[in-house]
């Protein structure tokens, strides 16, 4: 494996690779994007949720609960309906018409942030209904911040914030998805080696059987109501357990319906297409065959190449356990308001990761039973690697049946005039 890696850094395509910086330029750029929304024209691999794409999505990150896999089951809940994991409308999307994209924005966009390696940092969700079988997915997005900073990891760095709103076709918001990035420059990067030391983590017979036995315990509520009156401050919402990561997990994650569009794994005709649209995106590996940048999520080699030991997962999957973690304690009859996370360190392949958390708060606000609860996920080097926080509205004496918050006035009503203008455009 060494010596793969010194082949790759030594080639003349990892030198245009890591030749890449920021700039101020972009800098600027970047921040005079900021508040500008347009309609998402991206097709991702589901536009519109199935009862399958749904148990797919779930089943993709190992959650088997039967409000999101079993139709009969899911048709005696409150809901009447399997429903989707909240954070599936961050994977759903059809393509939205809208208004041209003025002349300078496009300026602006063009190239901007040209081979700059993307980390997905954390995100903050705020949900306002459920996803349905049949319900198809628009949004639209725009950039809400941007901060330079000099990371430990990578030197000079970009913090950037992009708010997406997701809605169904009839015009009503399903989610308020804000995605931190964090933009770095893959030479520092590289020069670095902060997590060089790192080994891939090895398992005896005994340890394995202590993380099975985590799985085997795992508590999930379903369709016993976790009543907001039993509830107190420093409550325990269990432990769980997430790993030891694979390649087969990311596969998983892919399978189940991860685009990632724009720079989705593509083969054949289609990656050929790729290549000529996005030549930046496709590095050679070390037997001369380009391939997408991001398969430092599942190729050592590559992983290596830009400053880590290994290969490690997306953020959004964690995040998806994290949701997967909540949903369990809360039961089918909660409602999860708001998630707040931080991707703190890389869990690599390999990585096992133990998810813990705690009740924080519990207070009545707008007719409905709150609790706020902290998570956290902490690998086996006793690292913490995500941080989180969560609302979720629980079934209380006065109200057994919890709702969803309601949409912010001017935001309903920009999404009602942007899917009006879907249609006035020709979309159906």
């Amino acid at each position: 494996m060494a010596e793969a890696k010194s082949d790759i850094k030594q080639s003349d395509e990892w030198q245009k690779a890591v030749a890449y910086e920021i700039t101020d330029e972009d800098i600027e750029r970047q921040r005079k994007l900021l508040g500008f929304d347009q309609a998402a024209k991206t097709r991702e691999y589901i536009q519109t949720a199935t009862e399958d794409n749904i148990r797919n999505f779930a089943h993709g990150m190992g959650d088997d609960k039967p409000l999101y896999t079993d139709p009969a089951y899911a048709k005696k809940t409150r809901w009447g309906s399997v429903i989707a994991p909240g954070m599936m409308a961050g994977i759903i999307n059809k393509p939205m018409k809208g208004d041209p994209v003025p002349d300078e924005i496009k300026a602006l966009k063009k190239s901007l942030f040209r081979g700059i390696h993307v980390f997905v940092s954390g995100s903050q969700w705020d949900f306002y209904r459920p996803i349905y079988p049949g319900d198809t997915i628009y949004s639209f997005n725009g950039d809400e911040s941007c901060e330079v900073k000099q990371s430990e990891f990578a030197g000079r760095s970009v913090i950037t914030v992009r708010r997406d709103v997701k809605m169904n076709q009839r015009g009503e918001v399903v989610a308020v998805y804000r995605i931190l990035r964090v933009l770095t420059e893959r030479k520092t990067a590289a020069k670095k080696g902060k997590y060089s030391a790192i080994e891939p983590a090895s398992y005896t017979d005994e340890e394995m059987q202590a993380i099975e036995d985590i799985y085997a315990k795992e508590q999930v509520r379903g369709a016993e109501k976790r009543w907001f009156e039993s509830v107190e401050k420093g409550d325990s919402v269990g432990l769980q357990a997430k790993g030891p990561l694979t390649v087969t997990d990311v596969i998983c994650f892919h399978a189940g319906g991860y685009g990632f569009v724009p720079y989705a794994p593509t083969a054949n005709r289609l990656a050929h297409k790729n290549r000529q649209r996005i030549p930046a995106f496709y590095v050679k590996n070390e037997h001369g065959i380009p391939d997408v940048a991001q398969r430092l999520h599942w190729d050592p080699v590559w992983a290596q190449a830009i400053g880590n030991p290994m290969a490690y997962d997306y953020g959004v999957m964690r995040e998806n356990y994290l949701w997967q973690y909540l949903s369990d304690w809360a039961g089918d009859d909660a409602v999860i308001t708001h998630i707040h996370d931080e991707i703190r360190k890389f869990n690599y392949m390999g990585d096992v990761q133990r998810v813990t958390g705690e009740v924080l708060a519990k207070r009545q606000e707008g007719g409905q039973s709150l609790v706020d609860v902290a998570v956290k996920f902490t690998n086996q080097r006793d690292e913490e690697t995500v941080r989180a926080t969560a609302t979720i509205a629980l079934p209380s004496k006065d109200r057994p049946l919890p709702l969803y918050p309601q949409v912010p006035d001017e935001l309903a009503e920009k999404a009602v005039r942007m899917l009006a203008r879907h249609r006035e455009l020709g979309g159906d």
